[in-house]
């Protein structure tokens, strides 16, 4: 189990995150949802080990975060994080130095699914060939929490399918997703629990079709009401 409790984070007089309690499950794909500013990726950072809480707590499976905790967490942010002159394989090998539960040949396997050449420089991807190869050498990772910030941006509407189960495929039943995306719609479809969180603080979380039934409208519904 992923907890966090009491969690704040601040920067200079910006509270980005304020008072966030929540508790996910092995097994389950959770939407983080919200819109620019919420404070999701934020969130997905303090999780990673990327930014520290300004107060409160996050323990994976009842530990507090270390470098041994961390190591079982893999954190896909928005931002491109390659050298440009590095090509597939190159990216690869680097994640493979980084990271022990690397697996190379899962990560070949995803690429061919994707359509990727392993040879192709990373400078010379469109933004849709970047977020793909970002999917693809983030889920080769054998971690027990999984994190996608914004998977789907630049991914055309017909492809959107095919990356959404190939995320789903790649996924073992003890793992812990947590996927950011404000196509709702999309995310929908996938998730076991939906987590709305507005300026900062988690306003609405609960089990997708738990929801649905105790407020008669979908996630995406949901998602209009609370941040129109």
């Amino acid at each position: 189990m992923l907890k966090c409790e009491n969690l704040e984070k601040r920067y200079m007089t910006v509270t980005a995150i304020s008072n966030l309690n929540l508790e996910m499950e092995s097994g389950r794909i959770y939407a983080l949802l919200g819109p620019n500013g919420s404070g999701k990726s934020t969130l997905m950072k303090m999780i990673s080990g990327l930014a520290k809480p300004s107060k409160g707590s996050i323990t994976l499976d009842g530990e507090p975060l270390t470098y041994k905790t961390k190591a079982r967490i893999a954190y896909m942010p928005t931002e491109a994080y390659f050298f440009g002159y590095m090509n597939c394989m190159q990216a690869g090998n680097y994640y493979a130095d980084f990271f022990d539960d690397f697996n190379f040949k899962t990560y070949l396997n995803l690429l061919a699914e994707m359509d990727l050449n392993p040879e192709q420089k990373i400078k010379e991807m469109s933004s849709g060939m970047m977020a793909k190869m970002k999917i693809a050498i983030t889920l080769s990772r054998n971690s027990k929490v999984v994190m996608l910030d914004e998977p789907l941006n630049g991914i055309d509407i017909i492809a959107r399918d095919k990356i959404i189960n190939t995320i789903i495929q790649h996924i073992s039943d003890d793992t812990i997703v947590i996927i950011s995306s404000h196509l709702v719609d999309e995310l929908e479809k996938i998730v076991d629990n939906a987590i709305f969180i507005k300026s900062g603080s988690c306003v609405l979380t609960g089990e997708a079709e738990a929801l649905r039934q105790q407020y008669g409208k979908s996630i995406v519904e949901l998602y209009k009401e609370i941040y129109a």
